[in-house]
């Protein structure tokens, strides 16, 4: 059945092209690079050696790293869940005054993060930020430098992480079946009982995925420890950078960046376990709509509406002050006094006309959507082989091609600056570093992984029924999938172009390790003018373009969930129907 399977694939030229080019893009930039920072780290000059692991466990600097990113990775698992959960529940599941504008406020995460996030943070409560100012004036004897270090990395990966139970716990929270919670309380279980023995117990596989994925964004985490962590708080990822700068310390980079694939590996095994160990029971068949839930005890009422209200500041004090600030200049900026005179509309102005500011824009524009259309459009055809075709072949590749979820962004970004520093015959003996392909590559293998998850879903959902129709009708392959298949996933694969293309507008992680010099993408400038000491012109820049991002996120996020399934699901079975009928009268 498997030799029949290979055979059938193997027939379509278009088919064989197709996987002989996946299959040197995976030798080529997703298996040699790693095989190359392997060998950086046990042959350095030729002949196996172990010297780079004595010297990383005496160099202090590195074990203090190693040690922050497992605090901070635990941390967040735990601070992240909290939060997480209770905005959740404020929201979506207690009867709460002004619960809609409390998650207004909430979805700010949803619209910037990252990088941005964190400069927006620091040039609000930051050493030189001009709520740190305000407050000086008040204060002469505070400490400026409160917000950096631990506490402040903290902090702001934990608001950044919450949007994940956003989009999908609150989906799932959706799902409860009322029943089951009406029927234990004619039982005698109270709210905090039900809660607790019910409610949070139906939502924990959802919890579990989300653990695995803030422990892994914990572990790896770039941009909030470089710019907030301070001197005595540096994670793994920032000091892999240090390192790689310099050929002399370029092999400790190589250890660290193995280290940290070796601990996400086997975190990923461990969690995966105790995952696969859990029992997750499922509720009545016909579902009743949950409504939200009064809190009768009073001081738990309010205690409840107080720390959601002191959390929406929280969240939207800064997004505010961002926008509001990116109508003045650097003097307003750094006084921190508002006045309608400081208001004005040069900066977008600059952004519209001057080359140097809206340089950075168009390059992150070019590089994201580039590596969103090409991503989407090869991974398009594999993901429909791989779904078609099951064999030992297309099953390995599905795997190699998952590469990118268990390898870590800077280890990946790493292995591709070590390759590619010299001439490689498999691509034509050039040098790429120092090239702005490098860049565009490693933002294709990030989005390699979800992209294939997403569009072999959306192909497995289309009924066979449909493909069997054309079939009959006398449709060969291609046209079938020109006409049928490729209009029925049309939309998921638009929205999964456009969720890539806002998710690396202000990439940092990977663009520091590859970007050119010359062609330097939104993530590093923001984070480069947020490390200045003094407020200047080049900080309301920023905020425009931290405006700017959000206010594409926000329209990426109405196109892709403001639509309604039921809308997305009559589209497709119109497509279906008036596909098969133009086939059936040609």
């Amino acid at each position: 059945m498997k030799l029949a399977s290979i055979r059938a694939m193997l027939r379509s030229p278009l088919n064989i092209i197709l996987l002989v080019v996946v299959a040197w893009f995976l030798v080529t930039f997703m298996i040699l690079p790693n095989f190359t920072l392997l060998s950086s780290v046990f042959r350095p000059s030729g002949s196996w050696s172990l010297n780079a692991f004595p010297r990383l466990f005496e160099s202090e600097r590195a074990m203090k790293s190693l040690r922050n990113s497992f605090l901070l990775a635990i941390t967040l698992s735990i601070t992240v869940n909290i939060i997480g959960v209770f905005i959740v529940l404020v929201t979506r599941y207690f009867d709460i005054k002004g619960a809609r504008i409390l998650f207004l406020g909430f979805a700010t995460v949803l619209l910037y993060g990252g990088v941005v996030m964190v400069a927006g943070f620091n040039f609000i409560y930051g050493p030189h930020g001009f709520l740190t100012g305000a407050m000086k004036g008040l204060f002469p004897q505070m400490d400026t430098e409160w917000f950096t270090g631990f506490l402040a990395v903290t902090i702001v990966m934990t608001i950044n992480g919450t949007g994940m139970h956003l989009l999908f716990l609150t989906n799932s929270l959706n799902k409860i079946d009322y029943q089951t919670i009406e029927a234990a309380r004619q039982l005698g279980a109270g709210s905090w009982e039900i809660l607790r023995k019910i409610v949070l117990p139906l939502l924990r596989p959802m919890l579990f995925s989300i653990t695995i994925l803030t422990f892994l964004s914990g572990l790896g985490a770039m941009a909030a420890p470089l710019m907030i962590g301070g001197k005595d708080f540096q994670t793994i990822t920032p000091m892999i950078l240090s390192f790689s700068q310099t050929s002399q310390s370029r092999d400790l980079a190589a250890t660290l960046a193995l280290f940290l694939g070796i601990a996400t590996i086997f975190v990923l095994f461990i969690l995966n376990r105790i995952e696969r160990g859990g029992t997750y029971f499922s509720i009545s068949k016909v579902s009743v709509k949950l409504p939200k839930q009064k809190i009768s005890n009073p001081i738990f009422n309010v205690a409840v509406h107080t720390a959601a209200y002191a959390l929406f500041l929280i969240y939207v004090i800064p997004p505010i002050l961002i926008v509001l600030f990116s109508f003045t200049d650097a003097a307003t900026i750094a006084s921190g006094k508002l006045q309608l005179s400081s208001f004005t509309l040069q900066n977008y102005h600059q952004i519209l006309t001057d080359p140097t500011a809206y340089r950075p824009f168009l390059i992150s524009v070019g590089y994201s959507g580039a590596a969103a259309i090409i991503t989407v459009s090869i991974i398009l055809f594999v993901a429909r082989i791989i779904q078609r075709y099951r064999n030992f072949f297309t099953i390995c590749l599905e795997y190699l091609l998952h590469l990118p979820w268990i390898l870590p962004s800077t280890m990946i970004a790493l292995s591709l600056v070590l390759t590619f520093s010299t001439p490689r015959a498999l691509i034509l003996n050039q040098v790429l570093i120092g090239t702005v392909i490098l860049l565009g590559i490693g933002y294709i293998i990030e989005k390699i992984p979800f992209t294939l998850r997403m569009l072999k879903a959306s192909f497995s959902s289309i009924p066979d029924n449909v493909e069997e129709a054309a079939s009959i009708l006398g449709a060969k392959d291609f046209r079938i999938f020109r006409t049928v298949l490729l209009p029925a996933v049309a939309p998921t694969a638009t929205a999964i172009a456009a969720l890539n293309f806002n998710s690396l507008l202000d990439n940092y992680d990977t663009a520091v390790f590859l970007s050119h010099p010359l062609f330097q993408p939104l993530g590093i400038i923001i984070e480069s003018a947020s490390r200045g000491e003094n407020m200047s012109d080049s900080t309301a820049i920023v905020f425009v373009y931290t405006v700017l991002l959000m206010a594409i996120s926000g329209l990426i996020l109405y196109l892709v969930y403001g639509r309604s399934a039921t809308r997305r699901r009559t589209k497709k079975t119109s497509a279906y129907r008036l596909r098969l009928q133009e086939m059936l009268n040609a």
